[in-house]
C-alpha cells in the first residue's frame, strides 16, 4: 500500500513544531492548510478504495465460510440417505473450500490493517484541518493586534517627536518674551530719563523770578550812596 507510505508524515505532523518555526505564521497556515486539503482529497479517495478492498475481502471470506458449512450439510445429510459416494464429494469440496480458507483470511486481515490505517489518517487530516481553520483565525487576530500595536508605537515615537519639538517651541516663546520685557524695561527708563530732564528745564523758568530781590539791592545801595 504505496498510499500509506506518502502519507505516514500526515499521522506525525507536528503542527506546533510547524508553527514555531514559520517566519509569517499567518501565510505559513494558509499554506499548510492548502496542503492537507489536497491531501485529505487524496487520502478519502485511497481510503475509499481500501475500505472497498476490506468489503470485498469480508464478502470472498465468509462465503467461503458459508461454502465449508453447506459442505459439512450436505455431506451428513448424503451420510444419512445412505449415499457415501455423495457425502465424499461434499467432504472433497469442503476441503477446496477449507484450503481456500486461509489465504482469504490472512486477504481480509491485511485489508482490513490498511482501512484502518487510511481510516487513522483520514480522521486525523480531519481533525488537523479542523484545529488550524480554528488556530487560523485565532493567528489572524493576533497578527492584526500586533500590526496594530506596531502601527500604535510608530505614532507613539511621532507624538513624542512633536512632544520635544513643542518644548523647544516653548524655550524659545519664552526667550522671545524674556527679550521682549527686557525691551520694555529700557523703554520704560529711557522714558524716565526724558522726563526727568524736561521736568528740571521747566522748573528753570516755573520757579520764583528774582527781579525784586535785584531792584530792592539797588535801592539799598543808592541809599547807601554806593
Amino acid at each position: 500500500m504505496g498510499i500509506i507510505e506518502r502519507f505516514k508524515d500526515i499521522m506525525s505532523a507536528n503542527i506546533n513544531a510547524l508553527l514555531d518555526k514559520a517566519e509569517d505564521p499567518e501565510k505559513m497556515i494558509d499554506q499548510y492548510l492548502r496542503n492537507l486539503e489536497s491531501d485529505l482529497g487524496k487520502v478519502k479517495a485511497e481510503t475509499a478504495s481500501v475500505m472497498a478492498e476490506e468489503s470485498r475481502a469480508k464478502r470472498a471470506l465468509d462465503e467461503c465460510n458459508d461454502n465449508i458449512a453447506k459442505m459439512q450439510s450436505y455431506a451428513e445429510k448424503a451420510v444419512a440417505a445412505g449415499n457415501d459416494a455423495d457425502a465424499k464429494q461434499f467432504l472433497t469440496q469442503k476441503k477446496v473450500y477449507t484450503d481456500q480458507l486461509a489465504s482469504l483470511q490472512s486477504t481480509y486481515e491485511m485489508a482490513s490493517d490498511n482501512a484502518t490505517k487510511m481510516r487513522g489518517m483520514h480522521d486525523k487530516l480531519v481533525k488537523d484541518i479542523d484545529e488550524l481553520n480554528a488556530r487560523r483565525d485565532a493567528i489572524k487576530a493576533k497578527m492584526a493586534a500586533a500590526k496594530t500595536q506596531q502601527h500604535i508605537n510608530e505614532i507613539g515615537s511621532s507624538v513624542a517627536g512633536v512632544s520635544n519639538d513643542m518644548s523647544a517651541f516653548e524655550r524659545m516663546e519664552e526667550k522671545a518674551n524674556k527679550m521682549f520685557d527686557e525691551a520694555n524695561a529700557m523703554s520704560e527708563l529711557n522714558k524716565s530719563a526724558g522726563e526727568s530732564s524736561i521736568e528740571s528745564l521747566a522748573n528753570k523758568y516755573d520757579g520764583p523770578s528774582d527781579a525784586s530781590i535785584d531792584d530792592e539791592l539797588a535801592a539799598l545801595k543808592a541809599k547807601m550812596g554806593k
